[in-house]
């Protein structure tokens, strides 16, 4: 899922850092015709973080680096494979969860860290579990914000449960498609985003997009949103959700093996896109993990109380190496 962010530039001061730009970026070819963008930002010496966007699909964005201290944190940022400014663009060839963690690893060992901070949201978490679950040695800690692990109920709660909360967005996403199609709305999108024509791609990720968006914040705007023009969000996503997001392993079921990790997850309390449930049950499974949830928020990363929350994990993390939920409080 991804990350609704509005302009940072409306962000209110106080909370995430300042704005900076990258100190070195670039592309790195990992094979099956696919070059990733990276960057490389804050203190070259400082505690290595990678951050891992949502989506999948949704790429990185230059606020994504005012989540962390810059004078104490070497903060990295990649787009995904088909996402943001990797290539090619929108690609879902070679494209599944198994590709991408080889990737993460592929960075670690191009960036020379043995160990760094796994930070992901959305799908990003998803990612980020997946990735620790293999490569726990890796991790100094996790960072997680509104999560998702890819299990069916989740992904039946985007295509219907949402309809409870969101009955005008989920209407007009479903009546996109014909009658004749809605028996499956999601195989309809996936041919339609798939599609090379613009035509018929187009339209379809903008409509795929603006229902995402409907549902990411807890206050809506008085107008429906006319939704990204993302082609890459869209037909990627729809490309991991119509194959069950290529998690052979039950995340949630794995979660134990993270004893040891130090973990923060960060929840808003009325998420209508990765619902609370799965963050407090990745929790109960995850020995030492500390559970934030915010009460007054929904999935966006942006909405204040979440990066409150997410900025004070990193400044606790950078100070004790750990987490714990008095000094994580926004």
């Amino acid at each position: 899922m991804p990350e609704r962010d509005p302009n940072s530039a409306n962000t209110p001061a106080g909370d995430l850092f300042p704005a900076i730009e990258p100190r070195r970026h670039g592309w790195l070819e990992v094979g099956d015709g696919h070059s990733l963008y990276w960057e490389e930002s804050g203190n070259p010496d400082g505690i290595p973080v990678i951050f891992l966007h949502g989506g999948p699909g949704a790429g990185t964005a230059p606020m994504h680096r005012r989540f962390f201290d810059p004078a104490a944190y070497r903060i990295m940022l990649f787009d995904q494979r088909g996402a943001g400014r990797s290539r090619p663009y929108a690609g879902v060839e070679a494209n599944t969860t198994d590709h991408l963690i080889a990737d993460i690893e592929t960075l670690r060992r191009h960036f020379e860290v043995d160990k760094w901070l796994v930070f992901g949201g959305s799908w990003g978490a998803t990612l980020a579990v997946a990735y620790a679950l293999r490569h726990g040695a890796h991790c100094l800690g996790l960072v997680l914000r509104g999560v998702f692990l890819g299990s069916g109920s989740e992904l039946d709660w985007f295509f219907n449960g949402a309809r409870a909360v969101f009955p005008e967005a989920w209407t007009r996403f479903v009546e996109y498609i014909p009658v004749a199609e809605r028996g499956n709305v999601l195989g309809a999108y996936h041919r339609r985003l798939m599609d090379e024509r613009k035509d018929v791609n187009g339209p379809a990720a903008r409509a795929w997009n603006a229902y995402e968006t409907s549902c990411s914040t807890l206050r809506q705007s008085a107008e429906p949103p006319s939704g990204s023009p993302s082609l890459a969000l869209a037909r990627i996503e729809a490309h991991y959700f119509v194959n069950d997001m290529f998690l052979i392993d039950d995340l949630l079921e794995g979660a134990p093996l993270l004893a040891g990790i130090p973990g923060m997850i960060v929840q808003g309390r009325y998420d209508m896109v990765c619902p609370a449930e799965t963050a407090y049950d990745l929790h109960r499974n995850w020995p030492g993990s500390v559970l934030r949830i915010v009460g007054d928020a929904g999935h966006s990363a942006m909405e204040p109380g979440i990066r409150r929350a997410l900025v004070a994990a990193t400044e606790t993390f950078k100070r004790d190496g750990r987490f714990d939920d008095a000094a994580t409080s926004p």
